[in-house]
């Protein structure tokens, strides 16, 4: 993880609003029909001399943003061409710090992560594997200032299965529960319903009625599965969905108005 001097961060927190995208890549392979699923399923082995041209056009989108959880990024194995794709897209999106987590090693052949991208200087970060009987789903924790004013960020990815999700909500709501100023956004296998009926979950991290966000598939989105979600000291100014056919997915979008006190941790954070 690279960085800046702080003082690149204080006009943005000056700024108050804080614009945040969480977004599954596909490890750069394009998706746009039902049938790729198979006839580019080779792609998640093997390289593509097309998938560098893909990155430096996502890392044009995302250059517009302050704080991106991506996931199904690979880490630099042979599919990739050797390139830790969140190292690729922060460089090339110009964010001065970066995080990536693997989460499923399988050497050479595949480096599956989640990774992190972000304008402002983490003050803490950590890694978290999330339970469920296959290995390899994560959630990294970004903690932005200090003391119960600070902001957590959360990026996760969780299981195809109810089960798997249930154990891994159930994980994440004990850190969340006593943080103040949260959130939550990734690739979470699910649709709000699904969330909202989680109990235990929606208790640590009351969710905000917006509108449905549909991101899959992405060339004709028919289910909510990406999502920011917020603590209630948070509210989104404006929720979207980019049109952008990267990956399966779309990428979800916010705008997010910091409150005072939240915006003086991290003032204070960079002093």
């Amino acid at each position: 993880m690279d960085g800046k001097t702080s003082r690149d961060e204080r006009p943005l927190l000056e700024s108050g609003t804080l614009r945040l995208m969480t977004f599954n890549l596909q490890v750069g392979i394009q998706t746009s029909a039902y049938h790729h699923y198979l006839t580019r399923s080779w792609q998640h082995f093997l390289p593509h001399p097309r998938r560098v041209k893909r990155l430096d056009v996502m890392g044009q989108v995302l250059g517009q943003f302050d704080v991106v959880g991506l996931q199904e990024v690979d880490g630099g194995s042979f599919r990739s061409s050797r390139i830790n794709q969140v190292e690729y897209l922060a460089a090339q999106a110009g964010f001065p710090h970066y995080f990536q987590q693997l989460n499923r090693n399988l050497g050479r052949i595949a480096q599956h992560s989640n990774g992190l991208l972000s304008r402002l200087t983490p003050s803490q970060i950590e890694e978290h594997r999330l339970p469920g009987a296959l290995p390899g789903r994560g959630a990294i924790h970004v903690r932005y200032g200090h003391g119960p004013d600070a902001l957590h960020i959360f990026v996760a990815h969780l299981a195809l299965s109810h089960r798997g999700r249930v154990r891994q909500l159930d994980y994440l709501s004990e850190i969340i529960a006593p943080l103040r100023h949260v959130v939550v956004m990734g690739d979470l296998n699910c649709t709000p319903d699904q969330l909202h009926a989680h109990e235990r979950f929606s208790a640590s991290l009351p969710l905000h009625p917006v509108k449905p966000l549909l991101s899959y598939p992405s060339w004709q989105p028919r289910r909510a599965l990406d999502h920011i979600l917020l603590s209630q000291t948070l509210e989104a100014a404006e929720v979207s969905v980019l049109d952008h056919l990267f990956s399966d997915h779309l990428p979800v979008a916010v705008e997010l108005p910091l409150p005072g006190a939240c915006l003086e941790a991290l003032r204070a954070a960079v002093d």
